[in-house]
């Protein structure tokens, strides 16, 4: 691995964790947010962290490919949430289980990840022709 994919790394793990903590201000405290724009920005987050874990994970892919990647990851825990076993929803009753995996299937949700997917991917696109 290269210095510049070691940073790379390094970059999009910062931006995961400030994602994260970002998301856990919102979750918390709502920041005056009504409750459907407080949950759609919750989503649109976690999407968004989703793509920079992946960056983190993969920096040299496409940004097609961790776009796609994250979107189909998002939607494939939403719609997860249809399936339920008691030791599944056990867990997804605790903190960590409800932050990671949810809790109820809401079809609106898979919009806001699209949403985040796209905000993330906007984002990476403009810093690259900033870059270059």
């Amino acid at each position: 691995m290269t210095s510049r994919n070691l940073l790379s790394r390094r970059a999009w793990i910062a931006a995961a964790l400030t994602i994260i903590a970002l998301g856990l201000v919102v979750h918390r405290y709502g920041l005056g947010l009504s409750s459907e724009a407080h949950d759609v920005a919750g989503d649109a987050l976690w999407a968004m962290m989703i793509f920079a874990w992946l960056g983190a994970l993969r920096p040299m892919a496409s940004l097609t490919v961790r776009g796609g990647a994250a979107l189909a990851i998002c939607w494939a825990v939403e719609i997860s949430q249809l399936y339920h076993t008691p030791s599944l929803d056990a867990l997804r009753q605790t903190t960590i289980g409800q932050l990671v995996l949810g809790t109820d299937f809401d079809a609106r949700d898979l919009a806001a990840y699209a949403l985040g997917v796209l905000a993330a991917t906007a984002l990476e696109a403009l810093a690259r022709r900033r870059q270059d």
